[in-house]
């Protein structure tokens, strides 16, 4: 048992509580270990992936993973964090949405030992009673100890019922399925311990266990890696992108990733210089989603044009049709930059190359042109004017 809660206690936020989960594992029965997640976006990002490895983890043990889909409550959405209320969204939203989790969530942990489950199964069949009953076993006073709502109350920003109703349906959720363990975020920690309280209001004595995990910091190392916040490494990424991005971030933030992200030994790492030690965990994240050989493509080609400072060799091309047009529209159009103001902004600091000479002007370039535009270090495009 010491060894297994060495690895499982390894990165964690928080457990609550130690003594209830190592009375869990004592029994040496298979634990149903549940994860919650609603298809509320496209896109899954490596943040997301901290969740996923520690239940790698649990099933590598032999344990069982409840991977719960929440196909009814992405409706609502979660409004753990938010300053606002979600939108309502549409079934053929969250249907797209769940393809894309499915596909890339089981290159990390085996589809044949997990039991894939959706809450639209219980829930569209709730009823009424079933709802006022769930109501009935929380209070608002309740709901506004919890951080986010409370801020929104003071501020006067409006709380709709149905974000009250949230936590009760995950918790609804863990009732149902009388998972013995729950792993999620630290931000999901009010939820989490108010779903303990709601079982056992339905007569289940051996509540779940909580375990929170850490939030991963986003490329910048600022603030949690959301897509919403434009700092994310989503699973889907380009290899050459998601390699790219991996090595921007800094080097202390780097640390955090081996440990969230990977089972090396910090120890280990530590000992390795910070640029190879960055170049491996690009390489080992890049393989985990899109296999090894586009892991030392895109290793490959990375050094090439950073490290060797040579040119890549598959550069996209965008032709233009025009007599003529200024340096910081190409950038605009060609998708380099996302406006104009940002396009001369970086052409100021000197951050634009053309054929490798720096450009510190915005000008006007005319036709019949052939050039190599750099943005940054990792951006090329070949831009011709006809």
């Amino acid at each position: 048992m010491k060894d297994f809660l060495k690895v499982i206690t390894k990165g964690i936020d928080e457990i609550i509580s130690f003594e209830e989960l190592k009375s869990k594992i004592a029994t040496g029965k298979e634990l149903r270990i549940k994860f919650g997640i609603d298809p509320t976006t496209s896109n899954l990002h490596l943040g997301h992936s901290v969740i996923i490895n520690k239940l790698k983890t649990f099933q590598e043990m032999g344990h069982k993973i409840i991977f719960l889909i929440g196909d009814f409550t992405a409706k609502i959405g979660d409004p753990s964090g938010r300053s606002q209320t979600r939108q309502i969204m549409t079934d053929k939203q969250i249907n797209i949405n769940m393809k894309t989790y499915t596909d890339y969530i089981f290159k990390i942990i085996n589809k044949e030992k997990t039991e894939i489950v959706y809450n639209s199964k219980w829930f569209k069949n709730i009823g009424i009673d079933g709802i006022l009953k769930l109501a009935t076993k929380s209070t608002v006073a309740k709901m506004l100890t919890r951080d986010d709502f409370r801020k929104r109350y003071k501020n006067n920003i409006s709380i709709s019922i149905i974000e009250f109703i949230y936590p009760l349906l995950q918790a609804y959720d863990s009732v149902v399925l009388n998972a013995d363990i729950e792993l999620g975020g630290k931000d999901q920690k009010f939820n989490l311990l108010l779903t303990r309280e709601i079982q056992k209001s339905y007569g289940i004595k051996n509540v779940q266990v909580v375990i929170t995990m850490p939030l991963l910091e986003g490329i910048s190392g600022v603030r949690k890696m959301s897509k919403s916040y434009n700092n994310c490494i989503a699973l889907n990424e380009p290899p050459k992108n998601m390699f790219g991005k991996v090595m921007s971030i800094s080097d202390s933030l780097m640390y955090k990733y081996y440990e969230l992200l990977t089972q090396n030994d910090l120890r280990i790492i530590k000992n390795m210089h910070p640029k190879y030690a960055k170049l491996a965990l690009a390489e080992e994240i890049v393989e985990k989603y899109h296999g090894k050989n586009e892991a030392l493509k895109a290793k490959k080609e990375f050094c090439e044009t950073f490290i060797e400072k040579k040119i890549p060799n598959n550069i996209d091309e965008y032709v233009f049709k025009s007599p003529g047009m200024k340096l910081s529209s190409i950038l605009t159009t060609s998708n380099m930059v996302i406006s104009k103001n940002e396009a001369r902004r970086l052409i100021k600091q000197g951050a634009v190359k053309i054929d490798s000479i720096k450009i510190e002007k915005d000008f006007w370039i005319k036709s019949k042109k052939r050039i190599l535009l750099q943005v940054g270090k990792r951006k090329f495009k070949r831009i011709i004017l006809l």
